[in-house]
């Protein structure tokens, strides 16, 4: 009993004293990253199941802290219990961003957005399950949460790259010279890339209003679902056709950005030429699941694997974007301030070498 109360009197030294490496930050970024997708994947087979109304109130189901001997209810349940470790490495990511050493304001401030994210989804939630899964609410939910999945991507790519200021900061005279800044940023390329992910998530948005026109409502048989209906019975035709001109409008441009991104001479960075092969082969995935899945009428499986490969998707086309860059113009350098890129650093390198032989 005495040692267990003088473990907990020392605890909060060891948490003051608790410090994280940059890699092993980027490691909890990674994970808080995971878990906001799972959360996605899990959300669609509650809808996928029928589950959707499985626990008609919130946040308790049919009045108790625990559901009812149903699968429905269960399925329901399960997927609100699977919030509580989402939270736990959403809120994770924000507080050891300040133990990450050197500390960075700018990771703490985009990780904080996790945490209020997880609590924006539930909130959101619970107004879908009151609302009875209205189209509207479930089509706002899928797209906070895919907002949040880009937040935790733009978190993780961060935290792997340190800004210039800080490398200035932590790396010594000479090391300066040959590694501060990387190659100039192609401009048009980082327009290119950005715009590409644009329309990654106008092709999103189109599937979630496919899916709201669709047959998976979200609502056991004999439960009523209102679902998009603008024109009757022929709304879904229009709207799952609409996507997939979007989609494939999308797939082209993506085809583009990677031969792009391959020909301009002043690219020299291999995670856009790997980011962007990915993100046309997820295409080429994606418009062969939801080409067989339009064919076997919607089989609750395959659009299942067309949510997932969509997260991913959307994930490899941040990537892209986040590898190609800011398409804002670069700051000039100060007057008579000394400014050597990689390749400028090296040739620095060697020719104070070849003075000291």
């Amino acid at each position: 009993m005495l040692s267990t109360v003088a473990t907990l009197d020392r605890l909060p030294a060891r948490i003051r004293s608790l410090t994280l490496t940059p890699r092993q930050y980027e490691r909890v970024a990674q994970i808080a990253l995971a878990a906001l997708t799972l959360i996605v994947l899990t959300g669609a087979a509650v809808r996928l199941t029928g589950s959707g109304l499985g626990c008609p109130d919130w946040p308790r189901c049919y009045g108790h802290a625990y559901p009812p001997l149903n699968s429905h209810a269960i399925i329901e349940f399960s997927n609100r219990m699977i919030t509580v470790p989402v939270s736990l490495a959403a809120i994770a990511a924000w507080l050891l961003a300040y133990r990450r050493r050197p500390y960075r304001r700018d990771l703490a401030r985009l990780a904080l957005l996790l945490p209020l994210g997880v609590l924006a989804q539930a909130i959101l939630g619970g107004f879908t399950v009151r609302g009875a899964l209205d189209y509207g609410w479930v089509m706002g939910h899928f797209a906070l949460s895919i907002a949040v999945i880009a937040a935790a991507a733009l978190l993780v790519w961060r935290s792997a790259h340190e800004p210039p200021a800080v490398r200035d900061r932590t790396a010594t005279a000479t090391a300066t010279a040959t590694a501060t800044a990387a190659p100039p940023r192609d401009r048009a390329l980082a327009w290119a890339a950005w715009a590409v992910t644009a329309l990654g998530a106008l092709a999103i948005f189109a599937g979630t209003a496919a899916t709201a026109a669709g047959p998976h409502a979200g609502g056991s048989p004999g439960q009523h679902i209102n679902r998009l209906a603008f024109d009757g019975r022929a709304t879904m035709d229009f709207v799952i056709h609409r996507h997939a001109e979007i989609s494939f409008v999308f797939s082209l441009a993506a085809l583009a950005l990677w031969w792009f991104a391959r020909r301009r001479a002043s690219n020299d960075d291999p995670v856009l030429r790997r980011s962007t092969t990915a993100l046309c082969l997820l295409l080429a995935l994606q418009g062969a699941v939801g080409a067989y899945q339009y064919a076997t009428h919607l089989p609750t499986e395959l659009v299942w694997v067309h949510v997932t490969l969509a997260c991913l998707t959307w994930i490899a086309a941040l990537w892209s974007a986040f590898a190609a860059g800011s398409p804002r113009r670069e700051p000039e350098p100060a007057a008579g301030a000394l400014t050597l890129g990689w390749r400028g650093g090296a040739a620095l390198s060697r020719r104070r070498a070849a003075l000291r032989d």
